[in-house]
């Protein structure tokens, strides 16, 4: 795997593009977020002092085999992928002995000796069993639902599969908005009806081009869907932890203090932004309110960032046009909940981040830090979680 090499006088997140070569498969890519860290400041820097020694635990301890268990149902075809595609590469097949556990099996046989968890979640419990453990992988992005304080107070290396959603969220909310822009949504209805009536389509129906799109939460995924938006044609509007630094595809770039101005200019707001205490519940009445009213509301980040009360009524009442909702809470949905029969909602059941590639996406991410982690090249971690922010 070959990385572009950035030069930095900061410590700054850098998303690189990875490509794997012909001889590990076909055409895999996947946007990885990085740490980059400026050798000049390690000195100084007490968090790289903790995450040099947890690579040096590491390095010295496991001049043999590396035990590394992976959480997850046997018959998880994804994980199946994941261990494959590592025991294609001839470092990892030499290095690692993997354990393929369900997690209501783990315990203190199954994890004394353990170096390595690769897990969607990672139960609490678990932490006291695995007395070894100096790195987990997490298959998926967000991974505040594992950032207990026990976990946070250990000097354990936390890495997450930002990247590996990019395309096919960026899509599945391009979908979306093709299908509220073309009224796609009323066709399915009404054609589990057998009902043929075009009247209605000839003052609903727009088009992207020239229609503003909001993103909120510019990471790998926003930045795919403004790509995505840009070649239609679309005004991209985004909110960005650091709106100083240029990002491509976006039109105006704002600080996360100025929402306002992204909800009254917004055609289709999307919501991929990371569940925190910044972020939870940050979508409610006052910020329907300033919405257009025929504005479609997307999310595909966590259900907690909208006020799902709040969003109901605004749907009821016109406040704005639609809702396109990949996640909600609680999941799965209630049958009673009146988000179902909508007329103006789009509901999939947090399947936006799935994909065939998700196995070898999350491996090569794995990969790249298990090289870095024997090389004992602390610079060269990629998707290092950042403890403090919760991503």
């Amino acid at each position: 795997m070959k990385l572009n090499c950035f030069a930095s006088r900061q410590i700054r997140p850098i998303r690189l593009i990875t490509k794997s070569t012909q001889k590990q498969r076909d055409s895999r890519s996947v946007c990885l977020r990085v740490q980059y860290h400026d050798k000049s400041n390690t000195e100084a820097n007490p968090k790289y002092k903790i995450l040099q020694r947890t690579l040096t635990n590491m390095y010295s301890e496991n001049k043999g085999r590396i035990n590394a268990v992976m959480l997850c149902s046997p018959k998880d075809a994804m994980c199946t992928r994941f261990i494959e595609r590592c025991n294609e590469d001839e470092i990892a097949a030499a290095k690692v002995n993997w354990h393929r556990i369900p997690p209501k099996e783990a315990g203190p046989e199954t994890l004394k000796d353990v170096q390595i968890v690769v897990t969607v979640r990672f139960p609490a419990v678990i932490l006291q069993y695995a007395e070894k453990l100096e790195w987990i992988q997490f298959l998926g992005a967000g991974i505040e639902h594992s950032l207990f304080p026990e976990l946070l107070a250990k000097d354990i290396i936390l890495t997450n599969a930002s990247g590996v959603h990019e395309s096919p969220i960026s899509e599945h909310v391009l979908g979306m908005m093709l299908m509220f822009a073309r009224g796609l949504h009323r066709c399915v209805r009404m054609q589990t009806k057998h009902e043929w009536n075009p009247a209605p389509f000839f003052n609903q129906v727009t088009e992207l081009s020239g229609a503003t799109v909001g993103i909120i939460g510019l990471g790998a995924i926003g930045g795919g869907i403004a790509r995505r938006a840009k070649a239609l044609g679309m005004t991209v509007i985004a909110t960005k932890r650091h709106p100083e630094t240029t990002a491509p595809n976006v039109d105006i770039l704002l600080p996360f203090d100025n929402l306002d101005t992204l909800l009254k200019s917004s055609d289709y707001l999307v919501l991929s932004a990371p569940l925190t205490a910044e972020t939870r519940g940050m979508i409610g009445e006052a910020q329907l309110r300033k919405m257009k009213p025929n504005a479609v509301l997307i999310n595909i980040a966590r259900g907690e960032l909208i006020q799902q009360d709040a969003l109901i009524l605004a749907l009821n009442e016109g406040w704005i046009g639609g809702a396109g909702l990949d996640v909600t809470v609680p999941e799965p949905l209630p049958d009673d909940s009146p988000l179902w029969d909508m007329p103006n909602t789009i509901i999939s059941p947090h399947v936006a981040g799935l994909n065939p590639k998700y196995g070898d996406r999350a491996a090569e991410i794995f990969l790249h830090n298990l090289k870095a982690l024997l090389e004992n090249r602390p610079a060269g971690l990629i998707n290092l979680v950042d403890k403090e922010l919760g991503y």
